[in-house]
């Protein structure tokens, strides 16, 4: 049986935390599809396109990653591909008590659906997308937080 696992998230942008945890599961599974989840209720920074192209561009050199966009609920999409690894990242303990919940709920849902941990590098710990966005939008320099070559004009 393939191993497919799906990294969900808005990716707004992409850090260099998520490209850590992604190289660093790429021995562990044939295939990562690292799936932008999109709401119409959300107002994102960069548009769709944009966050696919950073994407692809960062994983340009890796095979085994691909870049897909769904609708819905992430369990759902799982079943749609054929994942039974939803790969996710920890920065903090309070991150472990959020993924948790969700991860039991997603088993209850998908019973063939295992959530794989990982936890980000101590030096990745404080990044997430929010922050970066944040820099981004008061005109300072991001570039140090997210993956090296990324252009991050909108």
């Amino acid at each position: 049986m393939k191993r497919i696992a799906v990294f969900p998230g808005s990716f707004d942008p992409i850090t260099k935390g998520h490209e850590d945890i992604i190289h660093r599961a790429v021995p562990l599974f044939d295939e990562i599809i690292v799936a932008i989840g999109t709401n119409s209720s959300k107002n994102y920074y960069f548009s769709l396109e944009k966050r696919l192209e950073m994407i692809r561009f960062t994983f340009r050199n890796e095979p085994k990653v691909k870049v897909e966009t769904y609708l819905g609920m992430t369990v759902n999409y799982c079943k749609e591909v054929g994942a039974n690894y939803l790969l996710r990242g920890l920065r903090t303990s309070a991150d472990f008590e959020f993924e948790r919940s969700i991860a039991h709920i997603n088993q209850t849902l998908y019973p063939e659906l295992d959530t794989v941990f990982l936890l980000s590098l101590q030096e990745y710990s404080a990044i997430n997308s929010t922050i970066v966005r944040d820099i981004l939008i008061n005109g300072g320099d991001a570039q140090r937080f997210v993956p090296g070559g990324l252009d991050l004009s909108k």
